[in-house]
């Protein structure tokens, strides 16, 4: 199976109602899975939960997120001894590389799909990264 390949059936995984997916041939096994929300109805939120302060996401704090394509390892920088591609506060364009997201032994650049200032970098170097998982916080340029 083709890198290609994978990708476009992960992509179609992530897009269906399915919550479970398994795939061997050829030596190859492949197992997804997503998380299913449910929402809760007003009538079932107790006490403890309405004096809990609300927490933010990352998708309600100001700015643009860029979310990693693909399942893998996330480093910040193209090699262990050299400087991080970004950092926060820095001004970046449309398709500067951000991060590098390791994916069965290939290196996928993470590039910004905005015009901004690095907001926030959500992952730290070296942590295994979901496919869709915010990565970066881009503000707006101004």
């Amino acid at each position: 199976m083709e890198f290609e390949q994978i990708i476009k059936l992960i992509e179609a995984v992530s897009a269906s109602d399915l919550t479970r997916f398994k795939y061997e041939a050829e030596g190859i096994q492949l197992h997804l899975s997503k998380e299913q929300t449910q929402a809760r109805s007003s009538s079932q939120i107790s006490c403890a939960d309405a004096a809990e302060p609300e927490k933010k996401t990352p998708e309600e704090d100001s700015g643009n997120l860029v979310s990693s394509p693909l399942v893998g390892m996330f480093y910040a920088a193209p090699a262990e001894d050299a400087a991080p591609f970004v950092q926060v506060g820095d001004t970046v364009k449309k398709g500067q590389t951000l991060a590098i997201v390791e994916a069965m032994k290939l290196m996928n650049e993470i590039e910004s799909e905005f015009d901004g200032t690095v907001a926030e970098i959500l992952v730290n170097n070296g942590q295994p990264v979901e496919y869709g998982q915010p990565l970066f916080r881009i503000s707006s340029a101004s």
